[in-house]
């Protein structure tokens, strides 16, 4: 066998929950390995939505899911994880001395006493349309399934194809920036939050939105350069063709725990049941955290995910270390603490 990597817990995932464990764990002087099927840290939040505005993170008012990232990285970078980015995280066993040897599918092994999973929904893949000829016009940016780099659809004519609150998000998001805005979805009835379908409403009312109740029937264009998005309005004798730069298809994401399903831990409806003091799963010492877990009363919220996380760090710590015992202490207040966060 390769070369073994010895930590003391392996973080599966590398989304906000995940790193903000790092933190948790760090406090407690725990290293972390994090492994992560994407090619950064950040999770959906870097990948779907690095501009999208959050609401609901405490003392911040409004941040990206890319800043969100990025102050976690600051907050963390102290207490130095290693990142195996672009791995998934295919096999885990249990070795003779209790610990948990985890291989990717890249060859990479590490073993530690602990393995929290922070793995979000698992690996997940947005929704194609039901479209022909897709591939080149998603390799030229023609076809996009989440917006991360807004300003380069400045000027451009945009098609948003959805109903949920990706769709009217990015509506409402991108319409000062565009050169047109046109919102595509089967019925004239939207699943997202009532504020944001009233803004919608209101930009098409203004006439800075065009709606269309119908459905996506094709593309035009050539080389992967969209000209044309075709939607069949329903009753309608031939699709109407909507002159665009490109297309936003926000019909969800499909999520699948992939290797996960095969730890051996108990699952329900494709989630991993925890108790509410440790959040251990069936398990013992696999911990699981954040969206992938399930509890009478979780809501799937960042903020829950980071609770979870300071529970569990408490409880790792007892497993790594089962002959120490904590000295409960404020960052506010502790020196140690804070020179370990490298502020004293």
């Amino acid at each position: 066998m390769a070369d073994i990597q010895k930590t003391d817990i392996i973080i599966i995932g590398a989304g906000p929950c995940g790193l903000f464990a790092v933190f948790e764990l760090g406090l407690l002087d725990l290293r972390c390995h994090l492994v992560d099927i994407l090619d950064k840290p950040g999770g959906q939040c870097a990948e779907l939505y690095p501009e999208k505005p959050i609401y609901d993170i405490p003392a911040l008012p409004v941040c990206t899911g890319q800043e969100l990232t990025d102050r976690l990285m600051e907050q963390i970078a102290p207490f130095e994880p290693v990142f195996h980015y672009g791995q998934m995280a295919e096999a885990l066993e249990k070795r003779e001395d209790g610990s948990w040897l985890l291989t990717t599918n890249e060859g990479t092994h590490i073993t530690a006493p602990v393995v929290v999973i922070a793995a979000g929904g698992g690996s997940f893949v947005p929704k194609r349309p039901p479209l022909t000829d897709l591939d080149a016009f998603e390799a030229s940016g023609a076809v996009q399934y989440a917006v991360r780099q807004r300003d380069k659809l400045a000027g451009k004519r945009l098609v948003i194809a959805g109903g949920g609150d990706s769709a009217l998000d990015w509506t409402v998001n991108l319409v000062d920036i565009a050169e047109s805005v046109t919102l595509v979805h089967r019925r004239d009835d939207f699943r997202a939050a009532p504020d944001t379908v009233a803004k919608m409403r209101a930009l098409v009312d203004a006439g800075r939105v065009t709606l269309h109740i119908g459905q996506l029937k094709g593309l035009e264009g050539n080389d992967g350069a969209l000209q044309n998005v075709l939607v069949q309005q329903a009753g309608g004798d031939a699709p109407d063709a909507l002159a665009a730069d490109v297309l936003l298809p926000f019909y969800g994401l499909t999520m699948k725990l992939g290797p996960i399903a095969d730890f051996g831990l108990n699952l329900e409806e494709n989630l991993i049941p925890v108790d509410t003091e440790r959040f251990e799963t069936s398990e013992p010492s696999i911990f699981a955290i954040g969206d992938i877990n399930h509890y009478p009363g979780k809501l799937k919220l960042i903020l829950s995910g980071f609770h979870e996380a300071a529970l569990m760090s408490h409880a790792a710590h007892g497993i790594v270390h089962p002959d120490k015992k904590i000295r409960f202490q404020y960052t506010t207040s502790s020196s140690s603490l804070q020179q370990k966060l490298g502020v004293a």
